[in-house]
């Protein structure tokens, strides 16, 4: 009897996993994003139905995947999981703070120098006019791994999210 019984729970659960793998498939294929981490409020963003670059605004929340050295960086430190990207990585989530054109003071932005488990971190941002093709990206989160340590991003790899539900803790007391 044990034995069935086991048998019968294995296959619900199995059935369960199944059933969630499956739709994790399907929400992702139909461009729904999870954000866990502060650097955005907490919840489900859903990829913009146009694709293209040309349309972004400031303080637009924009998708992309990270390129360059400071991938290494991110996966060594565990600043991001594992995910779609080409790199292997998640997808970052931020906000376009700058295009170009736009004049940056690097000096006016929150810089660390060292990140939240007190590893040195230096800032490749540096004060100036933003060059064509390129983007500020950053996050709501002071401590966030944006452009103020990974520097400017292509523009062309910037995809517009918005918001599906997001969590807002309420911190008034009452």
């Amino acid at each position: 009897m044990n034995a069935i019984l086991w048998n019968s729970r294995a296959r619900r659960w199995l059935f369960v996993v199944l059933w969630l793998l499956l739709a994790g498939v399907l929400a992702h294929g139909s461009g729904l994003r999870i954000n866990p981490t502060p650097s955005l409020p907490k919840g489900i963003y859903r990829l913009a139905a146009e694709h293209g670059f040309a349309d972004l605004a400031k303080g637009d929340l924009v998708s992309f995947c990270l390129q360059g050295e400071f991938v290494e960086l991110a996966k060594e430190r565990g600043y991001l999981q594992a995910g779609s990207c080409p790199n292997g990585l998640r997808p970052l989530l931020k906000r376009l703070a700058g295009l170009p054109g736009d004049h940056i003071e690097a000096g006016s932005l929150d810089i660390r120098s060292e990140d939240n488990q007190g590893r040195p971190m230096s800032s490749v941002l540096a004060s100036g006019v933003i060059p064509t093709g390129m983007a500020l990206v950053l996050a709501d989160h002071e401590g966030s791994f944006d452009s103020r340590y990974f520097g400017f991003v292509p523009l062309e790899t910037l995809q517009r999210v918005d918001p599906v539900f997001v969590f807002t803790p309420n911190h008034t007391k009452e």
